[in-house]
């Protein structure tokens, strides 16, 4: 079985609708006769890669199929992309095809990858040069049911799946792994072209989603928003980048719908998150990623590091394996009393402050109680004395130092308080939504080599 099957083997009687858009809706019969029509156009070879670059909607699940069932590799790219960016991924993934709004393309890439291979996406970037990860279909279908597993043992509902909604591009690898979440699971699916709160809104009513998932950008949105109501919207699970506990609070207050908390990575998928159940029994917990999820081990070496062994993963992981097989996904972890994941940071991110550490994401969390800030985010910059030093980029639009930092002083130790506050009107973020801290650490730097 291939993830292709996914939609041409979907359970659905072949006159039922299966794929929407906001604007575009297609039966089990439609997409399959379109995936044949995009196959027979198609020039390539098996384990060629084709790249392509279209809006969400049925018309992209088709076009991501139809390479499936030639034994290609697909190669999603953002539509938000730059032309320049776009060559070089089709330069550095040898490419054999292109399709975008135009049609296809053929190109000169001559890269023959293993036959499983079924896709190909980048890491965000935000710690160094993004990086390929290939994912093969018999792994990808081996984490569709890790974590479907448990929620099929909770007995069957009566009537179709609901819906599974997809508000962010599938150029991601969290739109992918949610689009081919709600296939596997035999429901239909709803593709958001670009996510705006009332078209968000719209779409939950009509297709009468009871849960979904959402980045923290997407929620700060909704909380913002005038709207009244997201019913019937239960369950959010927090995707492509931290959610803060306050945001996360925020949010339920606001709408009545418990957010579940989730930690993946690009090159093994989630593998921490929570149950409904896990949210009816500990709401306390709000703002730990989760617990392990089936098959996953995970333990916490002595630099406080978090090292998870996961079933299965990417192509070419396997040599960031230990001897027992764990990797280092590069964050600071703690772990509870009734085994809930915290994560406290990105190795790459913490402060050292003279030898005393600081982890930029609870420094933000402080500063997001004060009514001035509306947003922030923490860097650590060079001290001649104290070798670095955290200061704050502050999105609001009238704020006082001073106050600022009396405020950080009521919460926090001392060596955990911001030298120095910059106001900002938008933080840099990277197409998944993680703040780009080595930019605004650049940005501050060249500052003062300029003054």
């Amino acid at each position: 079985m291939g993830l292709e099957d996914l939609l041409l083997q979907h359970p659905f009687p072949e006159e039922q609708l299966v794929l929407f858009s906001e604007t575009d809706s297609m039966t089990v019969a439609q997409a399959r006769r379109r995936v044949a029509e995009i196959a027979t156009k198609l020039e390539i070879e098996s384990g060629q890669a084709v790249a392509v670059q279209l809006p969400n909607g049925p018309e992209l699940l088709c076009t991501m199929v139809a390479i499936w069932t030639r034994r290609a590799v697909y190669v999603p790219l953002n539509e938000r992309l730059p032309e320049p960016e776009v060559e070089s991924i089709l330069s550095d993934t040898g490419a054999a095809a292109f399709i975008g709004s135009d049609g296809i393309r053929a190109l000169n890439g001559a890269t023959v990858y293993p036959e499983d291979v079924a896709f190909i996406i980048w890491t965000s970037g935000t710690t160094g040069a993004p990086k390929a990860i290939l994912h093969t279909h018999t792994a990808y279908l081996e984490l569709l049911d890790r974590v479907l597993g448990p929620l099929r043992g909770k007995g069957e509902r009566s009537g179709p799946p609901t819906p599974n909604l997809i508000p962010v591009s599938m150029a991601l690898n969290a739109g992918l792994y949610n689009c081919l979440f709600g296939l596997r699971a035999g429901a239909p699916v709803v593709m958001m072209d670009r996510f705006t709160p009332d078209v968000f809104a719209e779409l939950v009513a009509r297709f009468q989603i009871r849960s979904t998932v959402l980045p923290p950008a997407a929620m700060v949105m909704l909380a913002d928003s005038d709207l009244a109501s997201l019913a019937p919207l239960k369950y959010v699970r927090s995707i492509t980048a931290p959610l803060s506990p306050l945001n996360a609070r925020r949010f339920t207050e606001r709408f009545g719908c418990f957010v579940l908390n989730s930690y993946g990575q690009a090159e093994m998928g989630e593998v921490i998150g929570w149950t409904a159940a896990d949210a009816k029994e500990h709401p306390e917990k709000v703002g730990a990623a989760g617990r392990p999820l089936p098959g996953v081990a995970l333990r916490i070496d002595a630099d406080g590091h978090l090292l998870v062994r996961p079933p299965n993963a990417a192509v070419g992981i396997d040599d960031r394996r230990d001897d027992d097989g764990f990797i280092d996904t590069g964050d600071i972890a703690s772990v509870d009393e009734d085994g809930f994941v915290w994560i406290d940071g990105r190795v790459s991110d913490l402060i050292n402050r003279g030898g005393n550490k600081v982890f930029p994401d609870s420094v933000e969390e402080v500063l997001r109680l004060h009514s001035s800030v509306i947003d922030a985010a923490v860097v650590g910059v060079p001290d001649n004395r104290l070798g670095e030093v955290p200061v704050a980029f502050i999105v609001g639009d009238d704020f006082s130092e001073e106050v600022l930092v009396e405020h950080c002083r009521n919460y926090l130790v001392a060596y955990k308080v911001p030298v120095a506050f910059r106001s900002i009107d938008e933080l840099p973020r990277s197409e998944v939504g993680k703040v780009l801290r080595r930019e605004l650490a650049n940005r501050w730097v060249n500052d003062q080599i300029g003054s």
